[in-house]
């Protein structure tokens, strides 16, 4: 579809023109003309699929069509993180840059004054992260009496952040008759519930989420745990590259592999949630301008981290799920783009391929580098069929005889009933036991009750005394 048959205001439709796009992906294609009905969307779509645009436009063209004269804050914008919520606030202002509709920014990290200012004046549309926004609801310095939609952006991860409790806190400062749009990657039981606590007859939006990008070339390079920085050091020196992202565990590790591919020539940057607000956009802004060739991240930036022309995304760590796995390497890929995920992985990984593997429906493939791989197993051995041809079952009998076993397998591979013992043959007990008296029958080989046990018995000391004293 192109952005024309939206029928969208023509100030919207000059920005579309300017950011260069003619034809709408699949989820803008769904999403935008139900939004722009003032439905609810409940939206699963791929990440780097135009999500954004998806539902900015509706709302842009909402404000535009019904002005209000009053300053108040009329969209509200959730995000998990402070560089979403960056990502999402620019594209509000670029999708608006030929519209007097104002947009600013809330989130942690940084000064109070400048977001005050914006949320006092009413800026028509706020992108808030949940924490700070209740910072400033706390201080009476956050009125969203007047909000007419609410979007709930990348709402699995804010859950996997432990945001949802303040997410509901917001909520009850909204009007309940407005609009509202959830979109997540992923439905765990805890989002559903919430989805139909706030979703009205929602519309459901579902668009490529059985499988990353089809344009990424997926590869695993196995090795050991003590030299993936060297392999992580070849790959780079090997493969024709313009931008990559390197994904690790923890920020240690992202802390360590910088200096490491510093020492190397290398201009990297590096992004975790203990870098300060500014040296993460700076971060940001050096990797999509090409200062830096290389980024290497913890998982705050495997989801809504927009940056075109990223070549290769290297998981120096293994994910722990196939959720995460698709979301790192969709920051490569993007919009038709080809790109290539390479992931680094020990013999204890075997389980999250297996996972990853299922998710894609195919095995991942695998690349050896000279000696990095040795004595690396990233897939357990195929077990093989039993062999019992006739042949077969004939050596194996040769061999038994030579070893003196060959009366066990007479018979070849066919088990016997058991035979019964006759009389004859029956064992005998082991030891009769004497009776004390005579004239007493027998009871050596009448066995008692299983569940009776027999009780040893003994004189008390004082008598055992006694008898021998006389």
């Amino acid at each position: 579809m192109h952005f024309s048959e939206l029928q969208l205001d023509e100030r919207l439709m000059r920005a579309v023109k300017t950011m260069g796009f003619e034809e709408t992906t699949p989820i803008q294609e769904r999403a935008i003309p139900i939004a722009l009905e003032g439905r609810d969307v409940l939206g699963t779509a791929q990440t780097g699929t135009g999500k954004t645009a998806a539902f900015v436009l509706p709302i842009l063209q909402r404000l535009l069509e019904q002005p209000r004269k009053r300053s108040r804050i009329r969209v509200l914008i959730v995000t998990p993180t402070r560089e979403l919520a960056e990502q999402v606030n620019e594209a509000v202002r670029s999708l608006g840059q030929y519209t007097p509709i104002k947009s600013a920014a809330v989130y942690g990290g940084v000064g109070f004054d400048e977001q005050r200012r914006a949320l006092r004046k009413g800026t028509d549309i706020i992108v808030a992260c949940p924490g700070r926004l209740l910072d400033h609801i706390g201080r009476g310095q956050a009125d969203l009496g007047g909000v007419e939609v609410l979007i709930l952006d990348e709402a699995d991860r804010m859950l996997d952040m432990g945001f949802m409790p303040d997410v509901r806190r917001i909520i009850e400062q909204i009007p309940r008759k407005r609009q509202t749009m959830l979109f997540s990657a992923t439905f765990p039981a805890e989002l559903t519930r919430l989805a139909a606590d706030i979703l009205t007859k929602p519309e459901r939006v579902e668009v490529g989420m059985v499988a990353p990008a089809s344009t990424v070339d997926h590869w695993l390079y196995p090795v050991q745990q003590q030299e993936k920085t060297a392999l992580l050091l070849r790959l780079l020196e090997t493969q024709e590259h313009e931008s990559v992202l390197i994904f690790t565990r923890t920020k240690h590790r992202a802390d360590r592999v910088t200096r490491q591919v510093r020492d190397k020539g290398y201009k990297a940057a590096v992004l975790h949630s203990d870098r300060s607000q500014g040296q993460r956009q700076r971060a940001l802004d050096g990797f999509r301008d090409g200062r830096y060739q290389l980024l290497i991240a913890t998982d705050i930036a495997a989801r809504g981290l927009d940056v075109q022309g990223i070549s290769h995304v290297i998981n120096y760590d293994i994910p722990g799920s196939a959720d995460d796995y698709i979301h790192r390497i969709g920051r490569t890929g993007r919009a038709e783009r080809t790109g290539d995920a390479l992931t680094l992985v020990t013999s204890d990984d075997r389980a999250t391929i297996k996972a990853i593997e299922r998710c894609l429906g195919e095995p991942l493939p695998v690349r050896e580098v000279d000696d990095f791989a040795e004595g690396v197993r990233i897939r357990a051995p195929r077990k093989l069929p039993q062999r019992t041809s006739p042949e077969t079952r004939r050596k194996a009998a040769e061999m038994k005889e030579r070893a003196g076993n060959a009366k066990s397998d007479e018979v070849g591979a066919r088990r016997l009933p058991r035979r019964k013992p006759t009389e004859a043959e029956a064992p005998k007990p082991s030891r009769a036991r004497r009776t004390a008296r005579k004239g007493k029958p027998d009871t050596a080989t009448s066995a008692p009750p299983a569940n009776r046990r027999i009780q040893r018995s003994r004189a008390p000391k004082g008598r055992q005394a006694q008898a021998r004293a006389s």
